[in-house]
């Protein structure tokens, strides 16, 4: 796609720059340019701050993941497949454990604080308000990042060679607040072309929008109407529009969606990392889209996540059950059984066998490219998106008790994906949750939407009802080694 290509001529520039070399070794050098004197092109700023950008890239490795703590993804152990020690039974069971799983926690936040040192190392070196306030934005994302998996975390405003500090959660979103705030004035209106995947007001708009929707949940003060606010922005600017078909945003094509606030950019070959179908499909089912790797037979669709979807529901078509068919119409077989995709898992250890290979609903919300030789596919992943933001200002208006403004956001929701409209009498908190799930399921907004209507702790399909301290990941054991300034969050 275009604007992949543009990301990696970005990243590329100073490769490019610095294998220019002179013929004559007794002139003077020109392909070493000084920090000081590097940046003053929009070219140079575009390598400077794409190598930035692809660290967003990796938002989908690290919450696709940790998204098997929540009602809507399982990973069943199917004989010794995906058994792993029995981290996925940890992780969806809410029993992980600091020592024994800290690699699962040390990842995502060594995804936010090595962002957040590269930012802090390119922000020493640009000198255009409008650059230093797209990445002050970028960086504050990843804070805001952090805060939401572990609270209690690091403030990293800068290039120090001082031990860093623990802060409060809510000292935390004061600060990610304060730096939204101050850059937006600066930051582009402009969307999509050379705006598509990177930083501008909408997407900050959208980012103080999930602040203040879960501020009860970080600070203990609700922020409802500034919530509001933020999503009025995003909605009367006019620059997003609700596409008609629901799976448009999701299609290996889908960079041209106008309903896309913020994605990051995948390529099969280029900028590669987008693998969904790798992790979800059945073995089999490598012949059903002609898919060069066998996939791994792993995450699926939660039982009961799958049966709140009715059949009158567009968007259960996300969901692969039934009879599967290779690419000439042929019924697939697993050790001589039907491989008939069966939603209902019933248990979470199952013996080794094509029984237990068939069970649970697959996702195809992404859709599955076919004829792909790669294991990895062209669909950008959406972070953000309209559809979202008017559930969002729909739950803040009947939070407010303004339950016909919330009825109007909620509903065009429901009109879009074929379903009958609600009525004040039955949009209650539980519904809306649940018309969350079934508009954003496994776009990983679950966990977030599920603590802050106090469910995440709930008993479901295998799992009992979990300690109030789960709802915040432990701080990794590998950073408590590193920084004894840390603290462990209570209950670990």
């Amino acid at each position: 796609m275009n604007t992949l290509n543009r990301k990696t001529v970005f990243a590329f520039g100073l490769l490019l720059l610095a294998s220019q070399s002179c013929t004559d070794l007794t002139e003077k050098t020109y392909d070493v340019i000084p920090t000081s004197q590097f940046g003053n092109t929009p070219e140079q700023l575009a390598a400077l701050k794409g190598p930035l950008y692809n660290s967003l890239g990796d938002y989908f490795e690290n919450l696709s993941w940790l998204n098997t703590s929540t009602d809507e993804q399982i990973i069943p152990t199917r004989g010794g497949d995906w058994k792993d020690g029995d981290q996925w039974r940890r992780m969806y069971m809410h029993t992980w454990d600091p020592i024994i799983d800290n690699g699962r926690f040390n990842g995502p936040w060594n995804w936010c604080y090595g962002a957040i040192t590269s930012i802090n190392q390119q922000l020493t070196t640009l000198t255009s308000e409008t650059d230093i306030a797209e990445l002050r934005a970028l960086r504050a994302f990843f804070h805001y990042q952090a805060m939401d998996l572990f609270g209690n975390v690091i403030i990293a405003n800068g290039v120090t060679s001082e031990i860093p500090k623990q802060s409060t959660r809510a000292e935390v979103f004061t600060w990610v607040e304060k730096e939204l705030l101050e850059v937006y004035p600066k930051l582009s209106t402009e969307v999509g072309g050379a705006y598509y995947t990177r930083f501008n007001k909408p997407v900050v708009d959208m980012i103080l929008a999930k602040m203040y929707l879960n501020a009860q949940v970080y600070t203990g003060t609700p922020r409802w109407q500034d919530a509001i606010t933020r999503c009025d922005n995003i909605i009367n600017s006019g620059k997003f529009t609700l596409v008609s078909d629901f799976f448009s945003n999701f299609s290996v094509k889908n960079e041209s969606s106008p309903e896309i606030i913020l994605a990051t950019a995948f390529d099969k070959s280029k900028r590669t990392g987008f693998n969904i179908q790798m992790r979800t499909l059945h073995y089999k089912q490598q012949l059903e889209f002609n898919i060069g790797p066998q996939p791994w037979n792993g995450p699926c669709a939660v039982t009961e996540f799958y049966n709140s979807f009715t059949d009158q529901d567009i968007r259960k078509k996300m969901w692969m059950v039934g009879q599967r068919y290779d690419t000439k119409g042929a019924p697939l077989m697993d050790d001589n059984i039907p491989l008939i995709l069966d939603p209902v898992i019933p248990a979470f250890e199952m013996p080794a066998g094509a029984a237990g290979r068939v069970v649970g609903a697959r996702s195809q919300k992404y859709e599955i490219q076919r004829n792909n030789p790669f294991d990895r596919q062209d669909n950008d992943f959406v972070i953000y998106r309209l559809g979202d933001v008017y559930l969002m200002r729909g739950e803040a208006y009947l939070r407010l008790g303004k339950t016909a403004e919330a009825l109007k956001d909620v509903n065009v929701i429901r009109t879009r994906a074929g379903v009958p409209a609600y009525t004040a009498a039955q949009l209650t908190m539980d519904e809306l949750l649940a018309e969350r799930g079934r508009e954003m399921a496994w776009e990983y907004h679950r966990r977030q939407d599920l603590i802050r209507f106090g469910q995440f702790t709930k008993a479901w399909r295998f799992k009992a009802a979990s300690q109030s301290f789960r709802t915040l990941f432990p701080i990794p054991n590998d950073q408590l080694q590193l920084n004894k300034n840390l603290k462990q969050n209570p209950g670990y």
